[in-house]
């Protein structure tokens, strides 16, 4: 009896496709066998590093932020974890891009009392940061380029909280930040954009 030649063709369309799945079940079968055997991947813990370089006296937003999971051993002391509430912490000095945050990175809540915050600005003679420590008390003042007008007080005995150094050297002066009440930010705010800002120390606390 004589086969048709589509069923020739049929049975060796099957043959062919025996084969073929033959061969994706041995190859499965040694893949899953090799992963059945390769140890699990280390473990790691996620924590807050940053995403650029941020200068002292910044409060990082979610764009200065980024995930990375590090071993379990080389987590520092007082990592900061994903999630945590940054929006009222202020760095105390300069970080690196990819630098992991940790809570000594930042100003400690007794550094700025209740109802003060940390308010940054710049001087423009690097060498008189030189002068200060953290936990002086400084008067500030507002002068302009003209003699015809004296500095005026801005604000008194206002305590230095961070003397940050920016990892960058191409700005001009000395980065400052005085625990202080959001008025005297304010005016601070307002003489920046017009005037110089020079301090005085002074013994006086109240």
């Amino acid at each position: 009896m004589r086969i048709p030649s589509v069923v020739r063709d049929l049975v060796r369309a099957a043959r062919w496709h025996r084969r073929l799945l033959a061969g994706v079940a041995a190859a499965a079968a040694v893949y899953f066998g090799l992963v059945a055997l390769s140890p699990p991947p280390p473990p790691t813990v996620p924590v807050l590093a940053a995403a650029r370089d941020l200068t002292g006296g910044a409060v990082p937003a979610d764009a200065d932020l980024r995930t990375v999971d590090l071993p379990p051993d080389a987590v520092p002391d007082g990592a900061l974890t994903p999630g945590a509430d940054l929006t009222a912490r202020v760095l105390s000095g300069p970080v690196r891009s990819g630098e992991p945050l940790t809570d000594a990175r930042f100003l400690t809540p007794v550094a700025v009392p209740p109802g003060s915050l940390a308010y940054p600005f710049r001087i423009d003679d690097a060498d008189i940061s030189a002068l200060l420590r953290v936990g002086d008390h400084l008067n500030l003042y507002a002068a302009t380029s003209t003699s015809a007008e004296s500095a005026h007080l801005l604000a008194r005995a206002v305590r230095v909280v961070a003397l940050p150094t920016s990892p960058r050297t191409t700005t001009a002066g000395a980065l400052v930040v005085v625990a202080t009440t959001p008025a005297v930010a304010g005016r601070l705010a307002q003489a920046t954009a017009n005037s110089r800002i020079t301090v005085a120390l002074t013994p006086d606390t109240s």
